[in-house]
C-alpha cells in the first residue's frame, strides 16, 4: 500500500454505518448537475422559505452588527432579552407562561436540539417512538446515540395522528419482554410531511399517554403559523411541562431559515439537562442576531397574515400541479407544504418525483424518505416564488399529465 492510501485502512466509528447521506444532500447533486447541463430545475422540494425576515428584524441586524462591542463568544443559554422574547412570544400566541430564566433555551436550530434532547434522556438500548412518515432526523439521530428505534404509524384515516390503542399495546408488550424502557416520543403537529393540524384533543392525549407511562414528548412545532388560524402548543396542556419539550424556530414562521435560530421550552429540570448537553457541543449565538429575532419576535398579526396570504397563492398552484399529476390530497392541511397521494398508475412516490425531475426538470420530494407510509406520496414545497410554480404547472402539464 502506497502512503496517499494508508488512510484507507482506518475504519469510522460503528454509529456512522447506522445513517446515511441525507436525501436532499444526494439529491441536491443531481439538481445541481442537471442544472449545470443547462436544463434549469425548478426546486419544490425544501421548505426553506424564500421570503425575507421582517424589515425590523433585518435593521436590528444591520444596526447591532455594526458595533464594536458584539462580536465576542455569547452565553450557551442566550441574552437574557433573548429568552425574555421568546417567553412573551408564547404568552402572546399560545397562552403558555414560561420562567425565561430556567424553562426556556435558545438552540442553533431544532434540528441541533433533536441531537441534545435526544443525548440528553436516550441510554443505548432504551426505545424512542418515531412518527411514520415523520421528519427523518428523529429517527437517524436515534441511531447515532445508540436508542432502539420504535416506528409509529400514522394513517390518513385517522387523520395522520397517532393510534393510542396501538401504542397501549407497545409499552404493555416491552414491559412484559422486561425490555429497556420507552424514554421519548417525537410528535410533530402542524405535522410534516402531511399538513395534518393538531387538535386539542390530540395534545391532551399525547401529555397524558406521556405522564402515565413516564415518557418524555418531545413536540416539533416549527409550523403552528403557516397556513394555520389556530396555533397550538403542547405546553398549553395542564400538565404537560412535567413531561413534555416543545422545539420551536425562527426559520418558518418568521423566514430566518438560514440564521438557525430556535429554542426549546421546558420544565427547569430537563431544560439544565440538555444544558448540559449543548454547553458541551455548541456555543451562544451571534448577538446581533439574537437582538434581532427579539425584534422579529414582536411581529403583529398582521405581519403573519401578509406571509400566509403569499403561501395562500402559492398554495392554489400547488394544488394545480397536484392534480395535473393525478395525486389526490386534503385541502384541510396546514403548513409549508402539500402532501398527496400518488396515482395507481404510479408504482410509487419516487418513481413519480424521478419522472417529474428527469422529464419535466421539476423537483418535489418522494414520500418515502419521511417512512415506509410515505412511499406512496410525494410532497411540494410552497418556498418558490408564484411565477416559476406556474412555469413548473405548465411544465408538468406538457410533459407528464396524468
Amino acid at each position: 500500500m502506497n502512503k496517499e492510501n494508508k488512510a484507507f485502512s482506518v475504519r469510522p466509528a460503528h454509529r456512522v454505518g447506522t445513517v446515511q447521506e441525507y436525501y436532499f444532500s444526494k439529491k441536491l447533486k443531481e439538481v445541481a448537475a442537471m442544472n449545470a447541463a443547462g436544463k434549469r430545475v425548478i426546486s419544490l422540494g425544501i421548505g426553506s422559505p424564500d421570503l425575507p425576515p421582517s424589515e425590523v428584524a433585518i435593521e436590528t441586524f444591520q444596526r447591532e452588527v455594526a458595533r464594536p462591542d458584539v462580536h465576542g463568544y455569547q452565553p450557551y443559554t442566550g441574552m437574557p432579552e433573548l429568552r425574555r422574547g421568546y417567553a412573551a412570544w408564547y404568552e402572546q400566541w399560545y397562552g403558555v407562561t414560561l420562567d425565561a430564566d430556567r424553562e426556556v433555551l435558545p438552540l442553533i436550530g431544532s434540528k441541533e436540539g433533536i441531537l441534545h434532547v435526544s443525548m440528553a434522556f436516550l441510554n443505548p438500548g432504551e426505545g424512542v417512538l418515531v412518527p411514520n412518515p415523520g421528519y427523518p432526523t428523529y429517527s437517524s439521530v436515534s441511531r447515532l446515540v445508540g436508542a432502539e428505534l420504535i416506528p409509529y404509524t400514522l394513517e390518513a384515516s385517522r387523520g395522520w395522528q397517532p393510534d393510542f390503542e396501538a401504542l397501549e399495546r407497545l409499552v404493555a408488550e416491552r414491559e412484559a419482554a422486561l425490555r429497556p424502557p420507552i424514554k421519548l416520543m417525537w410528535a410533530n403537529y402542524p405535522n410534516m410531511p402531511t399538513g395534518a393540524d393538531a387538535s386539542d384533543e390530540l395534545l391532551e392525549r399525547l401529555v397524558d399517554f406521556g405522564r402515565r407511562h413516564g415518557i418524555v414528548i418531545c413536540h416539533d412545532n416549527p409550523y403552528s403559523f403557516i397556513l394555520n388560524d389556530h396555533p397550538r402548543s403542547i405546553l398549553s396542556v395542564k400538565g404537560a411541562k412535567e413531561v413534555c419539550i416543545e422545539l420551536n424556530s425562527m426559520s418558518k414562521a418568521h423566514n430566518m431559515p438560514g440564521w438557525r435560530m430556535a429554542m426549546l421550552a421546558s420544565n427547569a429540570q430537563f431544560v439544565e439537562w440538555i444544558l448540559r448537553v449543548k454547553s458541551n457541543v455548541d456555543s451562544g449565538q451571534f448577538r446581533p442576531m439574537q437582538s434581532a429575532v427579539v425584534e422579529a419576535l414582536k411581529a403583529p398579526r398582521e405581519w403573519y397574515d401578509g406571509m400566509n396570504a403569499v403561501y395562500r397563492r402559492r398554495r392554489v398552484l400547488a394544488e394545480r400541479i397536484m392534480d395535473a399529476l393525478g395525486c389526490q390530497y386534503d385541502p384541510r392541511q396546514v403548513g409549508l407544504f402539500l402532501w398527496g397521494r400518488v396515482p395507481t398508475s404510479a408504482k410509487c412516490g419516487e418513481a413519480l418525483a424521478d419522472r417529474v425531475l428527469q422529464q419535466a426538470h421539476v423537483f418535489i420530494t418522494p414520500g418515502f424518505i419521511f417512512g415506509s407510509a410515505g412511499d406512496q406520496y410525494v410532497r411540494i414545497s410552497l418556498c418558490c416564488p408564484e411565477d416559476a410554480l406556474e412555469e413548473a404547472l405548465e411544465r408538468v402539464k406538457t410533459k407528464i399529465g396524468k
